[in-house]
């Protein structure tokens, strides 16, 4: 499509996206009545600003560690601590960490057109966490844990600031964006520039990521999703994950046009974070520049971010210290994708070798 179609389909068809995304949250509101919705974690709010909500989980005077997880800029956050069994946050909060988690918030809409791009979000919002993290009293340098997009903010936070982290977790975060192997590959090359498709919508809605998502690997979106159901049927608590993943996937919220833009054209068309060519805020990073002990999750098996989107990255990093731990996924998770958070093999096998690794870390 050239620069006219795209506005006129941001006239008419923003619209009808943005109604779209409605019927999906009010779907979503439907299944919470249902039963299906999350059951957080208490948690105290730390600093708030537009796009950003800090949240705190345990008791502020625990003497450990500090983790900020970083979730995917799309979706709600809830995703990490969806059900006391199943919960993220509590598993860092049980080995004795003070954990806060980023809030990704929706923006208004001249918020969303006008500024919030990766700058914002990997570097401005992550930093102002990590103050707020330091005035709440938590001593030394956090852990940053980013899953997909949000490894991606954390990764380039790492870059941005090695020497104010004590190590970084990246779950399933893709950071090679090679032609070979990144599924979104043919649809950003049929497509024009982002910030040209951004500019028609303001912010970009939730049905047209979803949309975009679905056309350009069907089987972790579509496929993976009906097979789970019907592996689940055996099995009231997979059942029961499954469903509350459901209602999460209803929950997204529209993506700012900047932010959109500099991950489609900076990230997924030229690989610019890879090639070490990524300009944030008059710097350049590239792995080279990532010093902090790093530990990558992947999924052998994820044709959405396969090993190949993730690895090269993992080991062109400068860390001194590096793991690579391997999810073989789960009955129940809806999405393999968020496996690694909802999973009961994930509860049982990654995160006790996440923490052994981060005990091992910090003794020797």
């Amino acid at each position: 499509m050239h620069a006219m179609n795209w506005n006129a389909f941001g006239t008419f068809g923003a619209m009808a996206l943005k109604q779209m995304d409605r019927t999906r949250q009010a779907r979503g509101r439907m299944m919470e009545r249902a039963g299906y919705g999350p059951r957080p974690t208490p948690s105290t709010t730390v600093h708030r600003e537009p796009g950003l909500h800090l949240r705190r989980y345990g008791a502020q005077a625990a003497e450990g560690p500090s983790v900020l997880l970083v979730p995917a800029p799309i979706k709600r956050a809830y995703i990490w601590d969806m059900a006391p069994e199943v919960s993220v946050v509590r598993r860092w909060i049980e080995r004795g960490y003070r954990v806060y988690l980023a809030e990704w918030e929706p923006l208004e809409e001249a918020d969303g057109r006008q500024a919030f791009g990766l700058a914002d979000y990997a570097d401005r919002l992550l930093s102002v966490c990590r103050k707020a993290i330091e005035a709440d009293g938590s001593g030394g340098k956090p852990v940053i844990a980013g899953h997909s997009l949000g490894g991606v903010l954390a990764a380039i936070h790492g870059c941005l600031h090695a020497d104010e982290l004590r190590a970084t977790i990246l779950l399933e975060s893709p950071l090679h964006f090679d032609a070979a192997h990144c599924c979104f590959n043919k649809l950003v090359a049929a497509t024009p520039d982002a910030r040209e498709v951004a500019g028609s919508f303001g912010q970009v809605p939730g049905a047209f990521l979803n949309t975009m998502s679905a056309l350009a690997e069907p089987q972790a979106f579509q496929w993976e999703r009906w097979t789970d159901r019907w592996l689940s049927l055996g099995d009231p608590k997979a059942v029961a994950t499954h469903l509350q993943v459901e209602r999460w996937t209803h929950d997204e919220f529209a993506l700012p046009g900047p932010l959109f833009g500099d991950i489609v054209e900076s990230l997924y068309r030229r690989d610019e974070l890879m090639r070490g060519e990524l300009h944030i805020d008059g710097r350049r990073i590239g792995p080279q520049d990532l010093r902090t002990p790093l530990l990558s999750v992947v999924d052998p098996r994820s044709k959405l971010i396969p090993p190949a989107a993730v690895l090269p990255f993992h080991d062109a990093a400068a860390s001194a210290r590096k793991r690579v731990l391997h999810y073989e996924g789960d009955v129940g998770v809806n999405l393999q994708h968020v496996g690694v958070l909802v999973g009961r093999n994930a509860h049982a096998r990654i995160w006790p070798a996440v923490f052994d690794w981060l005990d091992g870390m910090m003794t020797s």
